[in-house]
């Protein structure tokens, strides 16, 4: 499964809700710590959803573990992932 960042902002703009949006889906668990430990050292917080679900199917959930964060850091965290897939691609 490749990887995909939301490039969509879930932001409920009529209620001004902070909610909590997915900002990378992916079948490899180090790819989510590795996201997650980035976004905390520019002080982001972000939860991994499913993260033992293979323990309980006893394989990678199909649709893949997500990394979520705040709407309120969604953009910010977005900028982040992407500055980080543009250096490693060049």
């Amino acid at each position: 499964m490749q990887n995909s960042l939301y490039l969509t902002k879930l932001f409920d703009m009529e209620n001004k809700i902070n909610t909590l949006v997915t900002l990378l889906r992916t079948s490899f668990m180090h790819e989510l710590e590795i996201a997650r430990s980035l976004l905390a050292s520019h002080d982001i917080e972000s939860y991994i959803v499913d993260k033992n679900l293979d323990l309980i199917i006893g394989t990678a959930y199909i649709e893949g573990y997500k990394l979520k964060v705040s709407t309120l850091d969604f953009e910010r965290a977005k900028k982040i992932l992407s500055d980080l897939k543009a250096r490693d691609n060049s």
